[in-house]
């Protein structure tokens, strides 16, 4: 991967414009939306279906749902909200366990949403809580949840309709609407998870790239950098520049530590070639964990998962607690 030409516009804007001044990024993003829409994230209450397996059988633990708290946002301050379709997907990240044969692998129409059943909010545009139940997400995919396990996900797909007749959707939103100051990435990734200790793997960590840099690090390589709790209990969080080489604001990185693996989820970048959006994700050969030792761990993932810049890479992080 060479970013280097591919990133030289960007960059020069970013000298002219200042990348690191707050105004001006958030100048340009409502500049941007005054032309479309967005369904910001306000809070993720939860986004996780644990699992426990008892006697054989794979029972759902805890509270196991995707429940989030959205805001629409468009050029008339929420007037032309018409409605948000839902669909979902399942992914199985574990073939080797639990029978998915039966699974629907095309994305799921679940429903529509009018904008008479939202609400308005603090700053008077139109805020809505959304929940679906695991229960919901495994029928709509035709499993049970004997066929689940840790590492399967499920995506949650919003397209928010316009009454001018757009609509906007991950599809058409770049990376300056998904993340950042909008939070809208218009879709959620839901893990089956095993519980984790939220007390474990967090805390500051050493992490240093120990396979051949992809055009440099992709990391702040041989910095110390914090880790703490994510929305879940199984969901770890930190800050770090991506490719510090040639853009130096942190950006944040998730984590999902997942019955033993440690994965990816797809996620953006704020320093590439073009969008940015579902840049870094999982591989087939995650990196394993150890629940009763967070000492050291390892990080895997797939480096320009959509092949922004180049083909993707595979990248490795060690993590050593300070």
């Amino acid at each position: 991967m060479n970013i280097k030409n591919l990133l030289f516009t960007t960059l020069a804007s970013c000298i002219l414009f200042s990348c690191d001044s707050d105004d001006k990024v958030t100048d340009t993003v409502q500049e941007n939306v005054e032309t479309g829409a967005v369904l910001r994230t306000i809070e993720i209450v939860e986004n996780a279906i644990p699992i426990a397996i008892e006697n054989g059988q794979t029972i759902i633990a805890g509270e196991a749902r995707l429940s989030i708290i959205i805001e629409e946002q468009d050029e008339n301050e929420g007037a032309l909200l018409e409605s948000v379709d839902v669909y979902t997907s399942f992914t199985d990240g574990s073939p080797s366990t639990g029978d998915t044969s039966m699974a629907i692998t095309d994305e799921v129409f679940l429903g529509n949403i009018s904008a008479s059943l939202f609400t308005e909010g603090p700053f008077g545009l139109p805020r809505l809580e959304f929940t679906l139940e695991a229960t919901e997400l495994i029928s709509a995919v035709n499993l049970t949840p004997d066929a689940l396990f840790g590492g399967d996900t499920f995506t949650t797909r919003l397209a928010l309709n316009l009454t001018d007749g757009r609509t906007f959707s991950s599809n058409n939103a770049g990376g300056i609407i998904t993340a950042g100051f909008f939070n809208s990435p218009f879709q959620y990734i839901t893990p089956i998870v095993c519980n984790l200790d939220n007390t474990s793997f967090v805390g500051d960590y050493l992490i240093e790239e120990i396979t051949p840099y992809v055009d440099g690090p992709t990391f702040a390589d041989g910095s110390v950098v914090e880790v703490t709790v994510g929305n879940t209990d199984t969901e770890r969080v930190f800050f770090t520049p991506n490719y510090p080489d040639y853009c130096s604001t942190p950006n944040d990185f998730n984590l999902l530590f997942v019955c033993g693996e440690i994965i990816i989820p797809v996620q953006e970048s704020n320093c590439a070639c073009s969008s940015g959006a579902g840049f870094f994700g999982p591989t087939d050969a995650p990196a394993n964990y150890d629940a009763n030792d967070d000492t050291v761990f390892f990080v895997t993932f797939l480096n320009d998962v959509e092949s922004d810049c180049a083909p993707p890479e595979i990248t490795t992080y060690k993590f050593t607690k300070q």
